[in-house]
């Protein structure tokens, strides 16, 4: 996303370009890109439009602290904005100011994970339709993230040994987890309707779909082979927002959020649900049928057993799986 001179001061255009480009050589994703860009120009323009250069730790710390205060942002939203201009002073003006050291991280809140019983799952499944149902299923038959299932691409997928390969996961790591039998029938069919529309998305002169760092230019037609395709692909076509290329991306997540909220509202529920609850959900449901922590840990893609262990906090025991002394009488 370009901003316009009217908006900033001079520089400003280009030390956004600088920033863009900086992310770009680091492999940030698209989504770091344009959220660091918008608070460097935010923190530009609170400023009056001053230049980062002629600002210091005084301004930053003004900054965050409006935002907590008056902002009311959460405590991520603030440790975000943090982080953005940590990168502006460290990774594109290449200031060494020992005062980065010291800006303070806000204290993030400690909360247990919303978790959904097995009755609770069935009401929400069974009020999703199609494509929408399919993702939700495997949220939680597999433990993925959100995005890590939109993102799969159709070689990701084993039927014969039952696996489903997560490529390029949180902390850019890759991992297996297992494809559960009742959804391979539903996953087959599917990819048979996905297959006819890439075919056609061919036919059109199309069909080229994005290929992570730089294997288009390594593989030239890779991008319209069927193995790279994304198993959960758009409705329509869209423009690529760095390279302008029109391809078919995959289904956003605000569409699947949607559904799952509505789903959620129509089966009665109170509690707070969203797709990730399924995840929370996959992995309380595996320890309370006795699996191994190790296990759900590595099927979960954590790199501490310390982040799985908040589970053990919400097995359907009460509190810290203690039954209370009021059952007993």
């Amino acid at each position: 996303m370009q901003y316009q001179s009217e908006n900033l001061p001079n520089p400003g255009p280009k030390l956004l370009d600088q920033v863009r480009a900086k992310i770009r050589f680091k492999h940030y994703s698209i989504r770091t890109e344009q959220a660091y860009t918008d608070w460097i120009r935010r923190f530009i323009v609170h400023f009056g439009k001053r230049h980062p250069r002629e600002m210091g730790v005084a301004e930053v710390e003004q900054f965050l602290t409006y935002l907590a205060v008056e902002g009311r942002v959460a405590a991520a939203t603030q440790n975000q904005a943090r982080c953005a201009l940590l990168f502006l002073y460290r990774e594109v003006l290449a200031m060494k100011l020992p005062w980065l050291d010291n800006v303070e991280h806000a204290k993030t809140p400690k909360r247990l994970p919303v978790v959904l019983t097995r009755d609770e799952v069935q009401a929400v499944l069974l009020r999703l339709g199609g494509t929408h149902c399919l993702v939700a299923s495997l949220l939680y038959g597999t433990g993925m993230r959100i995005l890590e299932c939109l993102r799969l691409r159709v070689q990701d997928i084993d039927m014969k040994r039952r696996e489903i390969l997560i490529r390029d996961g949180k902390g850019a790591k890759d991992r297996v987890t297992m494809l559960p039998l009742t959804l391979v029938a539903a996953l087959q069919a599917h990819l048979v309707k996905v297959r006819g529309l890439h075919d056609i998305d061919l036919q059109q002169g199309f069909g080229a779909v994005y290929m992570p760092t730089a294997l288009d230019r390594k593989y030239p037609n890779a991008a319209k082979d069927w193995r790279w395709q994304y198993v959960f692909p758009a409705a329509r076509l869209s423009s690529d927002p760095r390279t302008q290329a029109v391809r078919r991306h995959h289904v956003q997540e605000q569409a699947i959020q949607r559904a799952v909220k509505q789903a959620v509202r129509d089966a009665g529920l109170t509690k707070p649900a969203t797709p990730h609850t399924f995840r929370h959900s996959f992995a309380t449901h595996l320890l309370e049928a006795g699996y191994d922590i190790r296990t759900v840990q590595e099927l979960l893609g954590h790199s501490d057993v310390s982040t799985t262990m908040i589970y053990t906090h919400v097995l359907n025991k009460g509190g810290k799986g203690v039954n209370s002394p009021l059952d007993g009488l």
